[in-house]
Protein backbone atom coordinates (compact mmCIF):
# COMPACT_ATOMS: atom_id res chain seq x y z
CA UNK A 1 0.00 0.00 0.00
CA UNK A 2 1.69 3.30 -1.06
CA UNK A 3 1.21 6.18 0.89
CA UNK A 4 0.36 9.11 -1.52
CA UNK A 5 0.32 12.31 1.33
CA UNK A 6 2.45 15.09 -0.10
CA UNK A 7 3.17 15.92 3.56
CA UNK A 8 4.75 12.81 4.45
CA UNK A 9 8.94 12.93 4.83
CA UNK A 10 9.70 9.20 4.40
CA UNK A 11 12.10 9.01 1.49
CA UNK A 12 13.28 6.11 -0.12
CA UNK A 13 16.78 5.66 -0.07
CA UNK A 14 17.70 2.02 0.01
CA UNK A 15 20.87 0.37 -0.93
CA UNK A 16 23.00 1.90 -3.84
CA UNK A 17 24.29 -0.12 -6.66
CA UNK A 18 27.86 0.00 -4.57
CA UNK A 19 26.54 -1.57 -1.57
CA UNK A 20 24.59 -4.54 -3.66
CA UNK A 21 27.68 -5.41 -5.50
CA UNK A 22 30.09 -5.19 -2.37
CA UNK A 23 27.59 -7.60 -0.86
CA UNK A 24 27.48 -9.39 -4.22
CA UNK A 25 31.59 -9.94 -3.96
CA UNK A 26 31.68 -10.44 -0.14
CA UNK A 27 28.80 -13.57 -0.83
CA UNK A 28 30.64 -15.38 -3.36
CA UNK A 29 34.14 -14.80 -1.84
CA UNK A 30 32.30 -16.44 1.55
CA UNK A 31 31.06 -19.17 -0.87
CA UNK A 32 34.39 -19.75 -3.01
CA UNK A 33 32.92 -19.21 -6.19
CA UNK A 34 35.35 -16.26 -6.34
CA UNK A 35 38.94 -15.94 -4.93
CA UNK A 36 39.72 -13.06 -5.05
CA UNK A 37 41.85 -10.96 -2.99
CA UNK A 38 39.91 -9.10 -0.26
CA UNK A 39 40.83 -5.73 -1.42
CA UNK A 40 39.04 -6.45 -4.73
CA UNK A 41 35.96 -8.01 -2.78
CA UNK A 42 34.99 -4.61 -0.93
CA UNK A 43 36.64 -2.47 -4.01
CA UNK A 44 33.36 -1.34 -4.78
CA UNK A 45 33.27 0.75 -1.62
CA UNK A 46 36.80 1.93 -2.05
CA UNK A 47 36.70 3.00 -5.73
CA UNK A 48 33.56 4.53 -5.31
CA UNK A 49 35.05 7.02 -2.44
CA UNK A 50 38.34 7.36 -4.53
CA UNK A 51 35.82 8.87 -7.23
CA UNK A 52 34.38 11.08 -4.85
CA UNK A 53 37.32 12.48 -3.39
CA UNK A 54 38.44 13.11 -6.87
CA UNK A 55 35.13 14.74 -8.05
CA UNK A 56 35.20 17.07 -5.03
CA UNK A 57 38.68 17.60 -5.53
CA UNK A 58 38.41 18.64 -8.98
CA UNK A 59 35.48 21.12 -7.64
CA UNK A 60 37.96 22.50 -5.34
CA UNK A 61 40.70 23.38 -7.91
CA UNK A 62 38.45 24.39 -10.56
CA UNK A 63 37.09 26.80 -7.26
CA UNK A 64 40.74 27.82 -6.66
CA UNK A 65 42.01 28.93 -10.23
CA UNK A 66 38.64 30.53 -11.29
CA UNK A 67 39.03 32.69 -7.34
CA UNK A 68 42.69 33.00 -8.48
CA UNK A 69 42.38 33.86 -12.54
CA UNK A 70 41.97 38.19 -11.68
CA UNK A 71 45.14 38.15 -9.72
CA UNK A 72 47.49 35.96 -12.01
CA UNK A 73 46.00 37.81 -15.24
CA UNK A 74 47.40 40.92 -13.27
CA UNK A 75 50.31 39.45 -12.58
CA UNK A 76 51.10 38.69 -15.91
CA UNK A 77 50.54 42.33 -16.69
CA UNK A 78 52.95 43.43 -14.48
CA UNK A 79 55.40 41.10 -16.09
CA UNK A 80 54.99 42.57 -19.62
CA UNK A 81 55.07 45.88 -18.99
CA UNK A 82 58.64 45.96 -18.45
CA UNK A 83 59.66 44.16 -21.82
Amino acid sequence: MSNSDPTSTASGGGVGFAGLLTVLFVALKLTGVITWSWWWVVSPIWIGFSLGLAGIGAILLFAYLLATRDERRAERRRGQSWR
